[in-house]
Protein backbone atom coordinates (compact mmCIF):
# COMPACT_ATOMS: atom_id res chain seq x y z
CA UNK A 1 0.00 0.00 0.00
CA UNK A 2 0.99 3.23 -0.70
CA UNK A 3 2.15 5.99 1.79
CA UNK A 4 -1.04 8.46 0.02
CA UNK A 5 -3.46 5.45 0.68
CA UNK A 6 -1.54 4.52 4.07
CA UNK A 7 -2.15 8.17 5.41
CA UNK A 8 -5.71 7.97 4.01
CA UNK A 9 -6.57 5.27 5.72
CA UNK A 10 -5.18 6.44 9.09
CA UNK A 11 -6.79 9.59 8.68
CA UNK A 12 -10.07 7.43 8.55
CA UNK A 13 -9.36 5.15 11.00
CA UNK A 14 -9.00 8.14 13.49
CA UNK A 15 -12.36 9.95 12.41
CA UNK A 16 -14.10 6.70 12.43
CA UNK A 17 -12.96 5.69 15.79
CA UNK A 18 -12.18 1.92 14.07
CA UNK A 19 -8.69 0.49 14.21
CA UNK A 20 -6.50 0.82 11.66
CA UNK A 21 -6.92 -2.42 9.65
CA UNK A 22 -10.33 -2.32 9.70
CA UNK A 23 -10.53 1.19 8.30
CA UNK A 24 -7.96 0.12 5.88
CA UNK A 25 -9.88 -3.24 4.74
CA UNK A 26 -12.76 -0.74 4.72
CA UNK A 27 -10.50 1.61 2.02
CA UNK A 28 -9.76 -1.04 0.01
CA UNK A 29 -13.61 -2.17 -0.40
CA UNK A 30 -14.50 1.45 -1.55
CA UNK A 31 -12.01 1.11 -4.13
CA UNK A 32 -12.66 -1.89 -5.67
CA UNK A 33 -16.33 -0.80 -5.58
CA UNK A 34 -16.52 0.85 -9.41
CA UNK A 35 -14.52 -1.83 -10.85
CA UNK A 36 -16.84 -4.06 -9.04
CA UNK A 37 -19.95 -2.58 -10.60
CA UNK A 38 -18.60 -2.19 -13.84
CA UNK A 39 -17.57 -5.67 -14.07
CA UNK A 40 -20.96 -7.00 -12.59
CA UNK A 41 -23.03 -4.91 -15.59
CA UNK A 42 -20.59 -6.37 -17.88
CA UNK A 43 -20.52 -9.53 -17.45
CA UNK A 44 -24.39 -9.97 -15.67
CA UNK A 45 -26.16 -8.15 -18.46
CA UNK A 46 -25.26 -10.53 -21.45
CA UNK A 47 -25.92 -13.51 -18.92
CA UNK A 48 -29.59 -12.24 -17.86
CA UNK A 49 -29.69 -11.39 -21.85
CA UNK A 50 -29.27 -14.95 -22.55
CA UNK A 51 -30.97 -16.61 -19.75
CA UNK A 52 -34.34 -14.40 -21.43
CA UNK A 53 -34.07 -14.96 -24.79
CA UNK A 54 -33.61 -19.19 -23.99
CA UNK A 55 -37.07 -19.17 -22.67
CA UNK A 56 -38.46 -17.50 -25.66
CA UNK A 57 -39.04 -19.50 -29.72
CA UNK A 58 -37.18 -19.22 -32.07
CA UNK A 59 -37.74 -16.30 -34.81
CA UNK A 60 -35.88 -14.41 -37.17
CA UNK A 61 -38.22 -11.95 -37.61
CA UNK A 62 -38.91 -10.37 -34.14
CA UNK A 63 -42.09 -12.45 -33.94
CA UNK A 64 -41.47 -14.43 -31.11
CA UNK A 65 -43.40 -15.99 -27.84
CA UNK A 66 -42.42 -17.36 -24.19
CA UNK A 67 -42.35 -21.09 -24.47
CA UNK A 68 -40.76 -21.63 -21.26
CA UNK A 69 -38.29 -24.25 -20.11
CA UNK A 70 -39.01 -26.05 -23.58
CA UNK A 71 -35.41 -25.50 -25.27
CA UNK A 72 -34.27 -26.89 -22.22
CA UNK A 73 -36.29 -29.83 -22.30
CA UNK A 74 -35.81 -30.42 -26.17
CA UNK A 75 -31.83 -30.57 -25.49
CA UNK A 76 -32.20 -32.70 -22.42
CA UNK A 77 -34.53 -35.04 -23.47
CA UNK A 78 -36.28 -33.93 -26.24
CA UNK A 79 -35.67 -34.60 -29.81
CA UNK A 80 -32.23 -33.19 -29.53
CA UNK A 81 -31.00 -35.30 -26.36
CA UNK A 82 -29.39 -38.09 -28.24
CA UNK A 83 -27.19 -34.99 -30.14
CA UNK A 84 -26.60 -33.13 -26.70
CA UNK A 85 -25.46 -35.70 -24.48
CA UNK A 86 -23.23 -37.06 -27.19
CA UNK A 87 -21.61 -33.67 -27.30
CA UNK A 88 -21.18 -33.71 -23.86
CA UNK A 89 -19.98 -37.11 -23.98
CA UNK A 90 -17.36 -36.14 -26.37
CA UNK A 91 -16.65 -32.90 -24.27
CA UNK A 92 -15.59 -34.63 -21.16
CA UNK A 93 -13.65 -37.00 -23.07
CA UNK A 94 -11.36 -33.75 -24.64
CA UNK A 95 -11.19 -32.78 -21.29
CA UNK A 96 -10.13 -35.66 -19.51
CA UNK A 97 -7.78 -36.74 -21.88
CA UNK A 98 -6.21 -33.57 -22.86
CA UNK A 99 -6.23 -32.01 -20.00
CA UNK A 100 -4.65 -35.11 -18.22
CA UNK A 101 -1.95 -35.39 -20.51
CA UNK A 102 -1.13 -31.65 -20.47
CA UNK A 103 -0.95 -31.72 -16.41
CA UNK A 104 1.67 -34.94 -16.68
CA UNK A 105 3.55 -33.47 -19.54
CA UNK A 106 3.75 -29.76 -18.01
CA UNK A 107 4.84 -31.14 -14.71
CA UNK A 108 7.45 -32.54 -16.10
CA UNK A 109 8.62 -30.18 -18.40
CA UNK A 110 8.60 -27.85 -15.03
CA UNK A 111 11.09 -30.57 -13.44
CA UNK A 112 13.08 -30.35 -16.40
CA UNK A 113 13.50 -26.73 -17.05
CA UNK A 114 14.03 -25.92 -13.23
CA UNK A 115 17.13 -28.23 -13.59
CA UNK A 116 18.48 -26.87 -16.54
CA UNK A 117 20.57 -23.62 -15.28
CA UNK A 118 21.93 -21.30 -18.02
CA UNK A 119 19.92 -22.74 -20.92
CA UNK A 120 16.74 -22.41 -19.14
CA UNK A 121 15.25 -19.13 -20.76
CA UNK A 122 16.23 -20.63 -24.43
CA UNK A 123 14.74 -23.69 -23.66
CA UNK A 124 11.46 -21.55 -22.03
CA UNK A 125 11.25 -19.48 -24.68
CA UNK A 126 11.49 -22.61 -27.45
CA UNK A 127 8.46 -24.53 -26.08
CA UNK A 128 6.71 -21.47 -25.92
CA UNK A 129 6.02 -21.45 -29.57
CA UNK A 130 3.30 -23.90 -30.06
CA UNK A 131 1.55 -21.77 -27.38
CA UNK A 132 1.76 -18.85 -28.90
CA UNK A 133 0.61 -19.75 -32.36
CA UNK A 134 -2.95 -19.33 -32.68
CA UNK A 135 -5.22 -22.37 -32.16
CA UNK A 136 -7.11 -21.63 -35.70
CA UNK A 137 -3.45 -21.29 -37.11
CA UNK A 138 -2.42 -24.91 -35.51
CA UNK A 139 -5.40 -26.70 -36.27
CA UNK A 140 -4.95 -25.78 -39.93
CA UNK A 141 -1.35 -26.56 -39.84
CA UNK A 142 -1.88 -30.14 -38.78
CA UNK A 143 -5.01 -30.36 -40.82
CA UNK A 144 -2.49 -30.64 -43.46
CA UNK A 145 0.25 -32.95 -41.46
CA UNK A 146 -2.46 -35.40 -40.79
CA UNK A 147 -3.68 -35.91 -44.50
CA UNK A 148 -3.26 -39.57 -46.17
CA UNK A 149 0.03 -38.20 -47.39
CA UNK A 150 0.86 -36.06 -44.99
CA UNK A 151 4.09 -36.00 -43.18
CA UNK A 152 2.85 -37.54 -40.21
CA UNK A 153 1.63 -41.04 -41.87
CA UNK A 154 5.42 -40.67 -44.08
CA UNK A 155 7.11 -40.52 -40.89
CA UNK A 156 4.81 -43.43 -39.30
CA UNK A 157 5.39 -45.50 -42.55
CA UNK A 158 1.04 -46.02 -42.29
CA UNK A 159 -2.02 -44.86 -44.02
CA UNK A 160 -4.28 -43.57 -41.27
CA UNK A 161 -6.93 -41.81 -42.08
CA UNK A 162 -7.64 -39.05 -39.28
CA UNK A 163 -10.17 -37.19 -39.67
CA UNK A 164 -12.72 -40.21 -41.30
CA UNK A 165 -12.49 -42.22 -38.76
CA UNK A 166 -13.63 -41.53 -34.68
CA UNK A 167 -11.08 -43.18 -33.11
CA UNK A 168 -7.98 -41.00 -34.64
CA UNK A 169 -10.20 -37.97 -35.45
CA UNK A 170 -10.59 -37.79 -31.38
CA UNK A 171 -6.61 -38.71 -31.57
CA UNK A 172 -5.87 -36.15 -33.77
CA UNK A 173 -8.07 -33.60 -31.36
CA UNK A 174 -6.48 -34.68 -28.23
CA UNK A 175 -2.62 -34.31 -29.74
CA UNK A 176 -3.33 -31.15 -31.42
CA UNK A 177 -4.17 -29.50 -28.12
CA UNK A 178 -1.62 -30.86 -25.87
CA UNK A 179 0.82 -29.99 -28.05
CA UNK A 180 -0.14 -26.53 -27.77
CA UNK A 181 -1.06 -25.98 -24.40
CA UNK A 182 1.28 -28.59 -22.29
CA UNK A 183 3.89 -26.21 -22.64
CA UNK A 184 1.76 -23.02 -20.76
CA UNK A 185 1.00 -25.48 -17.93
CA UNK A 186 4.44 -26.40 -17.40
CA UNK A 187 5.10 -22.40 -17.75
CA UNK A 188 2.49 -22.55 -14.50
CA UNK A 189 4.39 -25.53 -12.60
CA UNK A 190 7.80 -24.09 -13.15
CA UNK A 191 6.52 -20.86 -11.74
CA UNK A 192 5.40 -22.91 -8.67
CA UNK A 193 8.77 -24.68 -8.27
CA UNK A 194 10.45 -21.46 -8.51
CA UNK A 195 9.06 -20.58 -5.14
CA UNK A 196 10.15 -23.92 -3.28
CA UNK A 197 12.78 -22.88 -0.86
CA UNK A 198 16.09 -24.59 -1.89
CA UNK A 199 17.11 -25.41 2.14
CA UNK A 200 14.08 -27.85 1.83
CA UNK A 201 15.45 -30.26 -0.64
CA UNK A 202 19.38 -29.45 1.14
CA UNK A 203 18.27 -30.69 4.56
CA UNK A 204 16.26 -33.55 2.60
CA UNK A 205 19.23 -34.51 1.28
CA UNK A 206 20.96 -35.20 4.60
CA UNK A 207 17.99 -37.17 6.04
CA UNK A 208 18.54 -39.46 3.32
CA UNK A 209 15.87 -38.97 1.30
CA UNK A 210 15.94 -39.75 -2.42
CA UNK A 211 14.50 -38.34 -5.27
CA UNK A 212 11.23 -39.80 -5.18
CA UNK A 213 11.31 -39.20 -1.74
CA UNK A 214 12.04 -35.61 -2.02
CA UNK A 215 9.34 -35.17 -5.12
CA UNK A 216 6.33 -36.90 -3.14
CA UNK A 217 6.71 -35.08 0.45
CA UNK A 218 8.64 -31.32 -0.79
CA UNK A 219 7.68 -30.96 -4.37
CA UNK A 220 4.32 -31.63 -4.94
CA UNK A 221 2.70 -30.88 -2.07
CA UNK A 222 4.46 -27.09 -2.41
CA UNK A 223 3.46 -27.03 -6.24
CA UNK A 224 0.04 -28.17 -5.47
CA UNK A 225 -1.26 -24.83 -5.88
CA UNK A 226 -0.08 -24.00 -9.26
CA UNK A 227 -1.22 -27.36 -10.33
CA UNK A 228 -4.73 -26.30 -9.11
CA UNK A 229 -4.19 -22.78 -11.25
CA UNK A 230 -3.35 -24.64 -14.30
CA UNK A 231 -6.33 -27.91 -13.85
CA UNK A 232 -8.68 -25.02 -13.53
CA UNK A 233 -7.66 -23.00 -16.50
CA UNK A 234 -7.52 -26.10 -18.95
CA UNK A 235 -10.58 -27.45 -17.83
CA UNK A 236 -12.56 -23.95 -18.17
CA UNK A 237 -10.73 -23.69 -21.36
CA UNK A 238 -10.87 -27.61 -22.72
CA UNK A 239 -14.99 -27.24 -21.65
CA UNK A 240 -15.90 -24.65 -24.24
CA UNK A 241 -13.20 -26.26 -27.19
CA UNK A 242 -14.34 -25.32 -30.58
CA UNK A 243 -11.22 -23.60 -32.83
CA UNK A 244 -9.63 -27.32 -33.37
CA UNK A 245 -12.42 -29.52 -33.71
CA UNK A 246 -14.24 -27.26 -36.40
CA UNK A 247 -11.43 -27.14 -38.80
CA UNK A 248 -9.68 -30.62 -38.08
CA UNK A 249 -13.15 -32.43 -38.85
CA UNK A 250 -16.42 -29.74 -38.90
CA UNK A 251 -17.86 -31.90 -35.67
CA UNK A 252 -17.54 -35.27 -37.79
CA UNK A 253 -16.51 -38.80 -36.41
CA UNK A 254 -16.95 -38.14 -32.67
CA UNK A 255 -15.61 -34.77 -32.19
CA UNK A 256 -18.62 -32.58 -32.24
CA UNK A 257 -17.91 -30.74 -28.89
CA UNK A 258 -20.79 -29.13 -27.03
CA UNK A 259 -19.42 -25.04 -28.29
CA UNK A 260 -19.92 -26.66 -31.74
CA UNK A 261 -23.33 -27.98 -31.21
CA UNK A 262 -24.21 -25.03 -29.88
CA UNK A 263 -22.92 -22.82 -32.82
CA UNK A 264 -24.25 -25.22 -35.55
CA UNK A 265 -28.21 -24.23 -33.94
CA UNK A 266 -27.80 -20.66 -32.95
CA UNK A 267 -25.36 -19.41 -35.92
CA UNK A 268 -26.65 -22.00 -38.77
CA UNK A 269 -29.97 -22.21 -38.20
CA UNK A 270 -30.63 -18.97 -36.35
CA UNK A 271 -32.32 -20.68 -33.47
CA UNK A 272 -31.28 -17.98 -31.02
CA UNK A 273 -33.51 -19.02 -28.24
CA UNK A 274 -32.62 -22.61 -28.26
CA UNK A 275 -28.91 -21.46 -29.20
CA UNK A 276 -29.35 -19.26 -25.81
CA UNK A 277 -30.62 -22.36 -23.63
CA UNK A 278 -27.67 -24.13 -25.01
CA UNK A 279 -25.36 -21.83 -24.32
CA UNK A 280 -27.23 -22.20 -20.70
CA UNK A 281 -26.29 -25.64 -20.16
CA UNK A 282 -23.21 -25.41 -21.42
CA UNK A 283 -22.23 -23.00 -18.64
CA UNK A 284 -23.97 -24.94 -15.97
CA UNK A 285 -21.91 -27.69 -16.98
CA UNK A 286 -18.75 -25.61 -16.78
CA UNK A 287 -19.45 -24.29 -13.30
CA UNK A 288 -20.28 -27.07 -11.84
CA UNK A 289 -16.82 -29.00 -13.22
CA UNK A 290 -14.71 -26.32 -11.75
CA UNK A 291 -17.04 -25.70 -8.00
CA UNK A 292 -16.12 -29.65 -8.03
CA UNK A 293 -12.45 -29.08 -8.80
CA UNK A 294 -12.56 -26.19 -6.39
CA UNK A 295 -14.40 -27.93 -3.35
CA UNK A 296 -12.72 -31.57 -3.95
CA UNK A 297 -8.69 -30.28 -4.71
CA UNK A 298 -8.83 -26.98 -3.84
CA UNK A 299 -9.62 -26.53 -0.36
CA UNK A 300 -6.98 -29.55 1.04
CA UNK A 301 -4.73 -27.40 -1.47
CA UNK A 302 -4.98 -23.68 0.31
CA UNK A 303 -5.17 -25.40 3.70
CA UNK A 304 -1.97 -27.38 3.47
CA UNK A 305 -0.53 -24.16 1.97
CA UNK A 306 -1.72 -22.17 4.73
CA UNK A 307 -0.78 -24.90 7.26
CA UNK A 308 2.91 -24.90 5.57
CA UNK A 309 3.18 -21.18 5.56
CA UNK A 310 2.17 -20.79 9.37
CA UNK A 311 4.94 -23.45 10.46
Amino acid sequence: MSAATTTVARHSSRSSGLPQHQAERRLGRRLLLPTAILLTLMVGYPIVWALRLSLFSDSITGQTHLVGFDNYARALWGSDAVQFWAAVRDTALFTVAAGGLELVIGVAMALVMSHLGVFRGLVRAMILVPWAIPTAVAAVLWKWMLTPNGIVNELLGRQILWTGETTPARTAVVLIDVWKTAPFVGLLVLAGLQLIPKDLYESAKIDGAGAVRRFRSITLPLVAPAILVAMLFRVLDLMRMYDTPAILTNGANGTATLSLFTYEHAIDQAKFGYGSALSTLTFMLIFAAAFLIIRLCGVKVFASDREGSGG
